[in-house]
């Protein structure tokens, strides 16, 4: 079996049972460029993303550095169907970065021609409705913990993406911009709804007026991120995050669950809904493991279960 093409997986020029253990080696070590079937056949390559997993951790890498990783919708699309493949594989958390010197720009405007009369069928928020809200509803009601590396710039689109993980770590170099006043458009991406409910009406209303840069450090001073490290440690501090994430139990699922619900849910509600989900966390085979390591004075071993 010789080299394997050029932006594809080794994985995808092998085929029959014999290639199962070189699947497994791929999936496990080596950036995954396309969805393969149970021959190792290649049937989608990425382009503008790539995705690795790193254990239990799947690690989705916008991959558009010339652009700073703006998005364009062919980025949308492939990031949709590897956050579906991710939801429905062994991985135990989502690790979302970016490639080259920013996370990701916003949306990418190159190529876009302001100057031809309006589609009236084709307008600035249909591609949100029809492409981005699939994408953020899937990352939104993912049933395993999210975390997110932001290195250099995310702005627009892109800081919504960053600010939407359970866990946000950036780069000392890292800021975040409200950027869409400057070409004279509105917050999207949810922003509008994190950013008030995270940091207050004040600062969330001033970013999006003055559309101005928010340095890493500030953002972790007003609440916006968890942590800020060194550019050269954020992905190892990224990914031993993530990776003690995905060595929980099952019911850290559950647990982001109750928050992205807690500020639409009265008192009562959200009483109501922790012991539904309480019920549900007792019943996994990670609390009995979580019970018998107690009793039994040593670490819990989680499964996912």
């Amino acid at each position: 079996m010789g080299p394997a093409p050029p932006g594809r997986s080794l994985v995808s020029t092998c085929f029959g049972p014999q290639c199962f253990p070189l699947l497994l080696l791929a999936v496990r070590f080596t950036y995954i460029n396309c969805f393969t079937n149970t021959f190792g056949e290649c049937l989608v390559d990425y382009k503008k993303i790539t995705l690795d997993q790193v254990g239990k951790v799947a690690v989705l890498k916008l991959n558009a550095p010339e652009v700073l990783n703006a998005m364009s919708m062919d980025m949308v699309a492939e990031m949709s169907h590897a956050v579906s493949s991710t939801a429905k594989s062994d991985a135990r958390c989502l690790l979302l970065t970016g490639e080259g010197r920013g996370f990701c720009a916003g949306a990418n405007l190159q190529g876009r021609d302001t100057s031809e009369p309006v589609d009236e069928h084709q307008t600035a928020g249909s591609s949100l409705e029809s492409q981005y809200h699939p994408l953020i509803n899937k990352l939104r009601n993912l049933d395993i913990p999210m975390v997110t590396a932001v290195n250099g710039p995310a702005v627009g689109v892109g800081m919504s993406f960053a600010i939407m993980a359970d866990i946000v770590v950036a780069a000392k170099s890292a800021y975040f911009m409200q950027a869409f006043a400057r070409i004279g458009l509105v917050p999207d991406g949810g922003s509008t709804y994190y950013l008030p409910r995270m940091i207050g009406w004040s600062r969330a209303v001033e970013l999006s007026l003055l559309a101005e840069r928010l340095p890493a450090e500030q953002a972790l001073s007003w609440g916006l991120i968890n942590r800020v490290v060194d550019d050269a440690d954020l992905m190892d501090e990224a990914l031993s995050i993530a990776s003690r994430l995905a060595d929980g139990p099952r019911s850290l699922g559950m647990i982001r669950k109750l928050y992205w619900e807690s500020p639409n849910n009265s008192f009562e509600e959200q009483l109501q809904l922790e012991a539904s989900m309480q019920s549900s966390a007792g019943a996994t085979a990670d609390y009995k493991e979580g019970v018998k390591a107690f009793l039994q004075k040593r670490d819990a071993k989680f499964t996912g279960e």
